[in-house]
């Protein structure tokens, strides 16, 4: 079994944010590479016939409550967006562009945009807010601009997508360790025994 897990993730995604925060340090301790693959939520739900739970009323208040609760087990800050949900269209471009343009910039960039998202409650859906979100993080607001324009960084993020959805995914956080897929971040103790077993 791989050393690996990939992370299938979407910004817009709160479940992915907790994931986020989380996945690091598992990986760390089992001595097995975090890899982030960027992928287009909604472009998900409409290849596999999901939605996301926010749509039916009960569930979504249901899986609010139960976000507040993993927030607190972890430790981390964790506030619902007034904007969600929101078109991550162009920042899961940006993902794309910063692992193919600026991969040393990558990990500061997924951090501005979950940052600002769950526990600042930035409207990133207003390009000028993203604009702001990316030069207080250090980020070169005008290169972004340009990379999540380019044909090749939207060809990444929709092979990435039909690449998730070839291979069973339907919805975010996913986590793949070698051939076994995990939906959801409250599954993330069955990935560190799936690392476990591969020791």
């Amino acid at each position: 079994m791989s050393k690996t897990v990939e992370f299938f993730f979407d910004f817009g995604s709160p479940a992915s944010y907790l994931a986020w925060t989380q996945l690091p340090d598992l990986c760390a301790r089992h001595g097995a590479e975090l890899r982030f693959r960027p992928m287009l939520l909604g472009g998900v739900f409409q290849a596999t016939g999901n939605a996301s739970p926010i749509s039916v009323p009960a569930k979504g208040r249901y899986t609010l409550i139960d976000f507040q609760r993993f927030a607190r087990r972890y430790g981390v800050a964790f506030s619902l967006n007034p904007n969600f949900p929101i078109n991550t269209l162009t920042l899961m471009r940006g993902a794309c562009a910063y692992q193919l343009r600026a991969p040393g910039q990558f990990e500061t960039y997924v951090r501005a945009m979950f940052e600002a998202l769950w526990t600042r409650q930035r409207n990133l859906a207003d390009p000028a807010v993203v604009n702001e979100v990316l030069t207080e993080a250090g980020l070169d607001a005008q290169a972004f601009a340009a990379w999540v324009a380019e044909d090749e960084v939207k060809a990444a993020l929709k092979a990435a997508t039909e690449e998730a959805v070839k291979r069973g995914v339907f919805g975010a956080p996913t986590c793949f360790v070698g051939g076994e897929m995990f939906f959801g971040q409250d599954r993330l103790d069955f990935v560190a025994e799936a690392l476990a077993q591969a020791d």
